[in-house]
């Protein structure tokens, strides 16, 4: 499995999960620029939520959400500013999902980062 296919499969349990706790899936993958690209925009009741979800096959280089820089939080936010602005949503917040594939799959949810 390739980074491209590890992500992409980190990213449809990460909506299972999020459909499966009351979320509502709004849109995925949505590119601000060639840095910046929010991983899945999700809904509960009258809050919008940003999530960047991480994923690794094991924790043996360090965890998923060890994987969120300081650079790449800031890339985040400007894309959530943009998109906020865009379509003026006032209540929102970002949130990071990090998942180790193996030995058994381990979901992470760290809320309003």
């Amino acid at each position: 499995m390739n980074n491209h296919e590890l992500g992409a499969k980190g990213e449809n349990i990460a909506c299972e999960y999020l459909t499966q706790n009351g979320y509502e899936i709004i849109a995925r993958n949505v590119h601000f620029s060639k840095f910046c690209e929010i991983d899945i925009i999700a809904k509960i009741k009258n809050k919008t939520i940003f999530v960047e979800v991480k994923t690794r096959k094991t924790n043996e280089f360090g965890t998923p959400l060890e994987a969120i820089t300081k650079t790449k939080y800031s890339n985040i936010k400007t894309g959530v500013l943009s998109y906020i602005t865009e379509h003026k949503i006032k209540n929102y917040q970002i949130d990071a999902i990090g998942i180790t594939l193996e030995p058994k799959p381990v979901i992470k949810h760290l809320k309003n980062i």
